[in-house]
Parts: structure tokens; C-alpha cells; sequence
């Protein structure tokens, strides 16, 4: 049986995205300790308005880049909400350089 190539590319990111799905669904996100964060030391910064941006999430062993929202950071961390598949709000402290705005938005 042959490959549809006139679909491949929607078809991988409809795959893409179940699988994604599969992984939050079942999984609560990694987030930074609070020794890493140190915010006894850094100065933290909070946004009234969320930013857009794409943050690398880890799932346990599982790493996806995420449509993220920024609500908080300090020079070495940002704190980031999303929702997930489900209608789930999950966040997560991941280091800065995780972190990269969304440019478009």
C-alpha cells in the first residue's frame, strides 16, 4: 500500500498532536524546585498580562515544546501556564533559556 502524500504533512500533525494528548492526559509536568529558583536571592517579576511564547515542558521523560503562556520570571527562570488537550491548566517553573517568545503574537 502506497504513502498519501497529498495528506502526509496534516496527517503527521494530527499524530503529532493525539500523541502529545496521550502524554498530558496521564502525566502532571516537571517543574523547577524551589532551590533552583532561589527566590529568596532573585528578584522575581510578575506580568499583568501573560506573555505568549514556546517553552520546552517535560512530562516526566517526555519533553514537547508547548504554546505557553509567561506569568512570572526571574534572570535565570520563567513561570509558565498552559492548557493542555483536555481543558486542563497546567504550570511549571523551566529555566529561561527553555523559554523563547512568540513573536507572532
Amino acid at each position: 500500500m502506497g504513502t498519501n502524500k497529498r495528506y502526509a504533512d496534516a496527517i503527521d500533525k494530527r499524530m503529532a498532536a493525539h500523541t502529545d494528548e496521550i502524554i498530558m492526559r496521564d502525566r502532571q509536568p516537571s517543574s523547577l524546585k524551589k532551590e533552583e529558583l532561589e527566590l529568596d536571592r532573585l528578584p522575581l517579576t510578575r506580568t499583568p498580562v501573560a506573555i505568549p511564547a514556546w517553552a520546552w515542558i517535560h512530562y516526566e521523560t517526555v519533553s514537547l515544546r508547548l504554546r505557553v503562556e509567561i506569568v512570572a520570571w526571574t534572570p535565570r527562570a520563567c513561570a509558565v501556564r498552559w492548557t493542555t488537550p483536555a481543558g486542563r491548566e497546567d504550570r511549571a517553573w523551566v529555566w529561561a533559556n527553555a523559554v523563547e517568545r512568540d513573536e507572532r503574537a
